[in-house]
């Protein structure tokens, strides 16, 4: 039977201390008062009055009592006057009203014991306390239920518990606590984790409300407080109501089948039933569309202002470049590209580019004008004709940008599989003659075929449907494309020959044709042009698909699945929570500013309004879970091999892979660390099969957050620890390695973008030419392959873009350097991290070995950029082409 043990006690404790602003570390006159609840039932809410100074009246029905101090800590946000979003007015709030603690046992409810109260009032050093007469029967402290009575939210960073007999309590919220309107408090469990079935009775219940809670039902808009993760399509990438051009068709569903993302709850369009409304994009301050409140880059960290802000700045990027450079037409020379890094090019609006990019702006005093000069990317540095060489070419598929498409050739001829009734003879311009041509009878293609030394990059039967849409959009132009790359003896790749294909359309029947290097200038020329054109597919693929879709977009309903079925005190939900942290509103602010009807990525890449269809379509096409893990991905495209006697169980195909080699050893690094922490929660492999919550978030990511593809033969089932092992360590590798490698290294690799254009904007020369047309190409065929490439407006969003993309953060939080703290309070897990940390630490060792080494050609060479993108710390912030973070956060 429910038996209270009655504790009354009032003190109170008055400090003076010279007056100052609120949540500064300068302090305040404080009047705090600590108070505890005569009652466990819910009652009137209990409200401080005065009370004599040095008054201590305590009182219990139980002989024997611990106690117990609670010190709970809250972080200022950054801007010490605004939380939430709102003005602090009220400074009297922050001191006259309090916080309620409520302990929680984890023993049986039926305990009388179970709960205590007590009110708190927060001091000057952004620190509240309780103090607690705690029954030495009470039992292990299991969660700790909290109301916050000041008008705005808090940052609860964490409550220490000191005084209980198995000594201190630590209990992280790294959560914002909102104003208690409804009344209910919220619960936060201790840092000790629990499976489901192993769950004390006295927080079986809390446990199953507080997924409910973040679950919320699926009807009406989120307001910014809310912390409910739901499910939704793609609808909000378009802005019919403004524009009928801006209208985009919804992804997700049979038609355009895609991951989900956060529902917002927002009005649909007026104008279009099916799209949902975006958020006013002409506000001062950046507004990014709902996520969960504590999904948002937190107000304490550095990286709120400097990231919102710069995404808001990057909306107004297009129409600001549309009045700076009124002149669409190309670069009339490569001096003039060369200005860019150099002397830099005047600009008219000042402000905005300070506000954008303010180390790139600079005054020339003597005449008053302002000058916007973007910094050179260390390509460009060490060898300004970087991107002019075939080798460099090459060498960036294994090492460069986009390491994740070049794949092994193991079919001979080369063929289409698209309609030859739609697309035009499906027969490759690439031919045997031309290959062996090339690599000059060091061998013929069938035994080139069998000593795995011809490799491809593919964009024909991707591209080839939508070139004549492309086409029509008027300042860029597309082709179907293959290169054909041969391995030399030393591990470098060479190209050997590029093919371009443009569908029948116009009256026109199809135009194909293959090109190679040549000492013949006017074939010279066209190879070089044929190479612009590759690199801008292969930008547009690297941008929309290796980088968006495979770690953005599909990591999201990951993250969303944990919360509403992982509890907060499941050992799984801990070990993936720094890798989900920021994901949710990084993609939400990338729905607002760059991949958004008329955004930065349709007006600066290729496929234009058709980019986020086509990464649709290869979702559609190519995605799948099981090859994620980067051994399997590798493996699905023929760079290596399983061979139980190599390092990791595979033979590369090529050993010279930065990527590849770099990427292996961070992997088993990972899973290493996985395996640990798994086994050490799951000793009996039936614990996992049994996990009701493990395996609900499991399918909900299979049947909901990728629900597309949910009846495809390749997921995977969690029935082991070897199972769930593989999968975590999946996600880990793709929230982590996998960004790293394909986000920040393109300032360096894409910001002198005749290295990478993102766009082709001229048809090749010898595409159904007019005399006059190649007279033209003939006398000045430089003019040609700067007409190719990005124009002024086009190049210069592209590197303002790549900049903010490329970037470390001060306080970024890298892969191993620090603990979670649920992690450090179980000795096991806590001596399985320091040796994922000590491995991290060998492995940065292990790439300065190999970018040291003279025989690895394609990470060691005059001019060439050492691979750096997986080395695991970096060692500044800033543009550095290095560092791994734990998450998705820019």
């Amino acid at each position: 039977m429910f038996n209270p043990v009655l504790v009354h006690q009032t003190r109170s404790i008055r400090t003076i201390l010279p007056l100052s602003k609120p949540f500064l570390h300068g302090n305040g006159n404080v009047f705090r008062q600590i108070q505890s609840s005569p009652s466990f039932k819910k009652g009137p809410k209990i409200r401080l009055g005065s009370v004599p100074s040095n008054s201590v009246k305590a009182m219990a029905d139980t002989a024997v009592s611990n106690g117990v101090t609670a010190v709970v800590t809250v972080r200022p946000p950054i801007n010490p006057l605004t939380a939430g979003g709102q003005v602090i007015d009220d400074v009297e709030d922050l001191f006259s009203k309090s916080l309620q603690l409520e302990l929680v046992s984890a023993k049986d409810e039926s305990n009388g014991n179970a709960k205590i109260k007590g009110v708190v009032v927060k001091d000057c050093e952004v620190q509240y306390e309780a103090e607690f007469q705690v029954p030495v029967d009470f039992g292990e402290i299991g969660a700790i239920l909290v109301v916050n009575e000041h008008a705005l939210e808090m940052y609860l960073k964490d409550i220490v518990l000191d005084g209980l007999p198995s000594g201190l309590v630590t209990i992280t919220c790294e959560s914002w606590v909102q104003p208690n309107t409804s009344k209910d408090p919220r619960i936060f469990f201790t840092n000790k984790s629990y499976l489901p079935s192993k769950t004390p009775n006295g927080l079986q219940k809390l446990r199953y409300a507080e997924l409910v809670n973040l679950r919320g039902n699926g009807e009406g808009e989120r307001q910014k407080a809310d912390r409910i993760y739901d499910y939704d399509v793609y609808n909000d990438l378009g802005d019919p109501d403004e524009d009928e051009e801006l209208k985009r068709p919804v992804l997700g569903g049979k038609q355009h089948p895609y991951p989900r993302r956060c529902r917002t709850g927002r009005p649909h369009c007026k104008t279009d039933e099916a799209s949902e409304e975006r958020v006013p994009s002409k506000s001062l301050i950046p507004i990014s569309p709902y996520v969960p409140r504590d999904e948002e880059f937190s107000a304490i960290k550095e990286t709120t202002f400097v990231i919102r802000g710069l995404f808001g700045q990057l909306r107004s990027l297009i129409p600001n470049l549309k009045a700076e450079f009124v002149d669409t037409d190309g670069f009339p020379n490569f001096t003039e590209i060369d200005k860019l890094f150099r002397e830099g090019v005047k600009i008219k609006d000042a402000e905005f580019w300070k506000s954008l990019l303010p180390g790139f702006v600079e005054e020339i005093k003597d005449i008053g004008d302002f000058f916007l000069r973007f910094t050179s990317p260390e390509t460009f540095k060490r060898d300004r004709f970087f991107w002019f060489r075939d080798e460099e070419f090459a060498r960036e598929t294994l090492a460069g940008l986009n390491p994740c498409s070049i794949r092994l050739i193991t079919e001979w001829p080369l063929k289409s599989s698209l309609d030859p009734k739609i697309y035009g003879p499906s027969e490759s311009a690439i031919t045997t003659e031309m290959i062996e041509s090339e690599i000059k009878g060091c061998t013929t293609v069938k035994e080139a075929l069998n000593q795995k030394k011809l490799f491809i990059l593919d964009y024909h039967d991707l591209f080839l449907p939508y070139v004549e849409q492309v086409r029509e959009l008027g300042d860029r132009t597309l082709y179907g494309s293959r290169t054909v790359f041969y391995l030399n003896p030393d591990g470098t790749l060479r190209p050997l020959a590029i093919e371009l294909t443009r569908p029948p359309m116009d009256g026109k029947p199809q135009w194909k044709q293959a090109f190679t290097p040549s000492s013949d200038s006017t074939k010279s020329w066209l190879w070089k042009l044929a190479k612009a054109h590759v690199l801008a597919h292969d930008s547009g693929y690297h941008q929309l698909i290796s980088h968006w879709l495979r770690t953005h977009c599909s990591v999201e309903p990951y993250a969303i699945a944990a919360h509403r079925q992982l509890s907060a005190m499941h050992p799984i939900n801990r070990l993936l929570k720094p890798h989900f942290r920021y994901t949710m509103e990084i993609n939400s602010l990338a729905r607002q500013s760059l991949i958004n009807a008329g955004g930065v990525i349709e007006s600066t890449f290729l496929p234009g309004k058709y980019s986020m269809l086509l990464s649709s379509i290869i979702y559609d096409k190519q995605w799948r879970f099981d090859h994620q893990a980067l051994p399997q991905d590798l493996i699905s495209r023929g760079m290596a091999a399983k061979d139980p006697s190599s390092p990791h169980g595979l033979k590369l195909t090529i050993e010279d892979y930065p990527f590849a080699q770099d990427g292996l050893d961070l992997w088993d690094i990972i899973k290493q660390w996985v395996t640990d922490y798994v086994s050490h929660y799951y000793p009996d492999p039936s614990l996992v099969e049994s996990d009701e919550e493990l395996q609900a978030w499991w399918t909900e990511i299979r049947t909901v957050g990728h629900g597309d593809k949910q009846d495809e033969t390749w997921w995977p089932v969690l029935n082991s620890p070897k199972d769930l092992i593989d999968t975590i360590t999946s996600i880990v590798w793709v929230a982590s390695g996998l960004h790293a490698a394909v986000n920040f290294g393109q300032y360096e690799y894409a910001a002198y973008f005749p290295n990478r254009p993102t766009i082709a904007r001229a048809n090749m020369p010898n595409e159904d030419p007019s005399d006059d047309e190649w007279q033209i190409f003939f006398e000045r065929p430089e003019a040609a392959l700067l007409t190719t490439f990005p124009n002024q407006r086009q190049a210069t969003a592209v590197i303002s873009v790549l900049d903010v993309l490329s970037a470390h953060s001060p306080d970024e939080d890298y892969l191993g350097k620090y603990m979670e703290p649920a992690w450090g309070e179980d000795k096991i897990i806590k001596g399985a991290f320091e040796k994922f940390q000590g491995r991290l630490m060998e492995l940065k060792g292990i790439i300065n070995l190999r970018n040291a080494d003279k025989n690895l050609k394609n990470r060691h060479g005059a001019g060439s950029l050492p691979y750096e993108l997986l080395m695991p710390l970096a060692d500044k912030s800033g543009v550095t082409g290095k560092g791994v973070p734990y998450s998705i956060s820019i």
